[in-house]
Parts: structure tokens; sequence; C-alpha cells
């Protein structure tokens, strides 16, 4: 049984709406958005264009706001019997995992592998704006120091943090368990095991 609302990509629009994005920026975009669907451009950045086009294409091949669609999902009774098991601890502990996360990965050779790509491919690429590779793009291109794209690669990475936890918060149903209140990994997957096996929930 599948209930997914199927709709087929217009590249033609899509690349309208991104021409249009690319001349007149993203706030344009935005505010195209609003018109005919505030729900969702208040919840939307205006800088996060891929979204914003995404949510022009729904309604106009549906004729139906993207809020309306998202908000009749999540009140339609679940399908299937889940268990949501959201690993969490302190903020300050997890944006220090995340700052010492980075600092592994600098020692482990992301410039080289940044630098490698830009080399081959445009800067302006869908995969070249992914998080880790565009906070590069400035000091490669001489526009800035490599201090400041660690800190800002630190930064936008606590920030992707944030906001999915946001979204867990406000669209899941789950049991929320403290990472740092077991010992290890194995720990924590005993608490979950015990967790499921209470709520007479198996694994497949």
């Amino acid at each position: 049984n599948n209930d997914f609302t199927e709709t087929k990509t217009d590249v033609a629009y899509r690349q309208e709406l991104q021409q249009i994005a690319d001349s007149k920026g993203s706030l344009y975009l935005h505010e195209m958005l609003k018109k005919i669907d505030a729900a969702s451009a208040d919840t939307m950045h205006p800088n996060n264009v891929k979204r914003v086009i995404r949510a022009l294409e729904y309604y106009k091949q549906t004729g139906t706001a993207i809020s309306e669609h998202n908000a009749n999902e999540k009140s339609r009774t679940p399908y299937y019997d889940v268990n949501l098991i959201v690993l969490n601890m302190p903020r300050a502990c997890l944006y220090e995992r995340i700052n010492q996360r980075v600092d592994g990965m600098m020692k482990q050779g992301l410039l080289h592998e940044v630098e490698s790509l830009y080399k081959k491919y445009d800067a302006s690429l869908v995969s070249m704006q992914g998080l880790g590779y565009k906070e590069f793009i400035p000091y490669l291109k001489g526009e800035g120091t490599l201090e400041d794209a660690v800190e800002i690669l630190k930064r936008d990475t606590r920030h992707f943090a944030k906001r999915q936890l946001t979204w867990f918060t406000h669209q899941c149903d789950g049991t929320w368990i403290d990472r740092l209140a077991y010992e290890s990994a194995d720990a924590v997957s005993d608490a979950i095991i015990k967790e499921s096996e209470e709520k007479q929930i198996g694994f497949y």
C-alpha cells in the first residue's frame, strides 16, 4: 500500500526558477512562494533555493500547496508501527564534538580532497555546494583564509545539527536517549533493544 503523491520533475520549469534565482536573487524567488504558499515560505530560509524551487514545482504540478500536503501526511495514521529512537546529548557537548570532528577531518586530508575536486569541477555544481565543500571555495579562490574556512565549516555544521534536532522535535514522536548516559555504543544498543521489546516492536 503506497499513499505517496508522485510528481514528475519538470526540468524546464526548474531551470526557469533557477534562472530567476540567479538573475533576481533568492529573496525574489522566496517572495514568489510566499504569494502561493505562505505557510511553506515561513518554514524556508530564502537562501535555501533548492527547497523553495521544489515547493514551487509541487504547486505548479498539483495545484496544491506543499504545506497542505505535508499537513495532511502528518495527520494520517501511520501505516507502519514504528519505534523512533533519537540519540541526543547536551548541546554544548554536541558542538564540541562537531568542532573536534572537523579538526580530525582536516588532519585526514579534507582540504586536499576539496582542492582536487575544485580543480576538476565547477564550484557552482550542486555536489560542490555540500557541507564540507562550499566553505573552502573562497579560500581556494584566494578570497579568504584557511582558518576562516575551518571556522565557518564548524559553524555551519553546528547549525545543521541544530536544524536536525529541531526537525525531530517538531515532526516525529519518539524516544529520546541521552548518549552520555551510557558508557558505550553497546550499552546504547541494549537500551534501544529493551525499549523496542517493551513496546513489542520487532526488528526486520
